[in-house]
């Protein structure tokens, strides 16, 4: 039978951390070690900890120390565990009960996959479902470089990965977003598997580095800098793809509430507009009203907790 082994990086989430753990402790198919690391937290993010593994069902470790960031944490947890397959979940994120099952069964039909990754549920402080990523996209199945490139990126709470494709790679300790680069270098030696369906919550709050999308896409693109050795195209095809990316993150600029920076954006990457019309719907998108675009913005989120409620685990 195959080994799974779990992760919880934790830090500063004392609101939430309970969650995640218990969302572990409810698998259908439960891994067979469990490590948590808290990485310098400065709330009461260690005594909740403690006070939750009393009930674990799993056989678990926790380590805390001071402060070295997600992915340094990410790499010592990894090196502490074996098995198979190799999962971690943010200390504010869940799992529902079927994401270990499902996965686990995912990659084993699938041996040319590197890892598995499913739809999320995007949800608040307070566990309301207020959208969620199969209203934006289906993603692709298979071979994802292309959509990666546009900076087209599932959630990190929804991944399984096959450890023996992980041991090439680990994360880059000097990364902001600490998954984007190890699915550029991942994409290039397999398949993502797509699961079309939700089995995660993806929290959503102030403190997200998701939030800043300026900073995202600076990342996304440094990170296609340092693997661009390995990605098989030529410097001005990756030249033409950043320039849509950056056009695309005119969207994300405006979201924001950074629309000064989102027409500098347009101005200097208009050659990376798809078509006319999509150069004029992004314009659009600029000169809408900051106060209409945040009343929308509201309408959707309270519709999708109307109809969704709260995530029930």
């Amino acid at each position: 039978m195959s080994e799974i082994s779990v992760v919880v990086p934790s830090y500063n989430h004392a609101n939430f951390v309970e969650r995640a753990l218990r969302s572990i402790f409810a698998q259908s198919r439960r891994p067979e070690k469990l490590i948590v690391i808290d990485d310098g937290s400065k709330d009461e993010s260690v005594a909740v900890i403690e006070r939750v593994l009393r009930d674990s069902p799993i056989p678990c470790e926790f380590k805390w120390r001071p402060n070295r960031g997600l992915s340094a944490t990410l790499n010592e947890a990894f090196a502490l565990t074996g098995g198979d397959y190799f999962a971690y979940i943010g200390s504010d994120d869940v799992w529902l009960p079927q994401f270990l099952e499902q996965q686990t069964a995912l990659l084993e039909s699938r041996p040319a996959a590197v890892l598995a990754f499913s739809h999320a549920y995007l949800i608040d402080e307070y566990d309301n479902i207020i959208d969620r990523t199969d209203n934006w996209t289906e993603f692709a199945d298979g071979h994802m470089l292309q959509l990666l490139l546009r900076g087209q990126i599932f959630s990190s709470p929804g991944v399984l990965y096959r450890r023996s494709a992980l041991e090439r790679y680990r994360w880059n300790d000097d990364s902001i977003l600490e998954d984007y680069e190890l699915y550029l270098r991942l994409s290039t030696d397999g398949e993502f598997a797509r699961n079309q369906n939700v089995l995660c919550g993806w929290r959503q709050h102030g403190s997200n580095v998701s939030g800043d999308f300026p900073l995202m896409m600076e990342e996304w693109i440094a990170a296609q800098n340092r693997v661009f050795g390995s990605l098989n195209m030529s410097r001005a095809e990756l030249d033409e793809v950043q320039t849509q990316l950056r056009f695309d993150s005119v969207a994300g600029f405006v979201r924001g509430g950074r629309r000064a920076e989102a027409f500098t954006l347009f101005r200097e990457n208009l050659a990376g507009a798809r078509s006319p019309q999509h150069a004029a719907e992004m314009l659009l998108r600029i000169c809408v009203p900051r106060r209409l675009f945040e009343w929308n913005r509201k309408r959707k989120r309270h519709a999708a907790i109307k109809k969704h409620g709260r995530l029930e685990l």
